[in-house]
């Protein structure tokens, strides 16, 4: 596995400029669920709950699709995580 400048992220150039899939939880939405925070995919924009949330499905959407960068979706946060080299951003 290639590694490169970006704190040990292999995948930054998979990012993408992206629109949130949802106002919340895409899945959690859909089910009647709630969350804690709110994450977002750099890949193609779904929003999934935290690790946190009962239902984490910003984790399951990265198991789902192999999409590995997510941001955070809450008011005046900016960090990014990498699921598949467990590093911030």
């Amino acid at each position: 596995m290639a590694t490169s400048p970006n704190n040990g992220c292999a995948h930054t150039d998979q990012i993408q400029d992206v629109t949130p899939s949802a106002q919340g939880c895409e899945d959690c939405l859909k089910t009647g669920d709630g969350w804690v925070h709110l994450r977002m995919c750099m890949i193609c924009g779904h929003v999934g709950c935290c690790d946190s949330s009962k239902n984490k499905h910003a984790t399951a959407h990265y198991r789902e699709t192999g999409h590995p960068i997510v941001r955070s979706a809450e008011a005046g946060e900016d960090w990014m995580w990498c699921f598949e080299d467990q590093v911030m951003l």
